[in-house]
């Protein structure tokens, strides 16, 4: 049986981060995520993941656990050994915290250079990201799904 996070509290079992302490670790972590994809470091994304994590993405099976998400990145990386991250730009929105427990989404847009003449790539997407705080671990990425995104100026009301 899992118990809410209050009664966890109540109990001392585990501290629940308050919501402003939440939304400055959740910005922490995502600026952790932005510089772990600039570096093209996927141990250090790996490491963002919860064991039980799941990555959505489009034309693609559910990629369940974080070591079938550190090989799908192994193998993407792979198949360009000359990519460089040129640029990625990482903009999330609207943190909602509910105990341990948080959601936001996010803008995404990322050019990869590749040697030979190859073209460029530079790509724009939106994400979905659900987020899970563990005592031992702080946030962790419990829920990905992305999708392609057109070139984008910021929603509005956004900065």
């Amino acid at each position: 049986m899992k118990l809410p996070a209050t009664a966890l509290l109540i109990l001392g079992l585990g501290p629940v981060p308050a919501q402003a302490d939440a939304r400055s670790e959740i910005s922490a972590f995502n600026e952790a995520l932005a510089t772990a994809t600039r570096h093209m470091d996927n141990s250090a994304t790996a490491a963002l993941w919860d064991d039980d994590g799941i990555s959505l993405l489009p034309e693609t099976k559910p990629i369940v656990g974080k070591t079938a998400i550190a090989k799908f990145m192994r193998d993407v990386t792979e198949q360009m050994p000359d990519g460089h991250m040129e640029l990625f730009d990482l903009t999330c929105f609207d943190i909602e915290v509910s105990g341990d427990w948080a959601s936001e989404w996010c803008q995404e847009h990322q050019r990869v250079t590749f040697s030979a003449g190859k073209p460029p790539f530079d790509g724009w997407g939106n994400m979905l990201l659900v987020l899970h705080h563990a005592a031992d671990a702080g946030w962790r990425l419990k829920r990905e799904m992305w999708n392609q995104a057109l070139p984008s100026t910021r929603p509005p009301g956004k900065p």
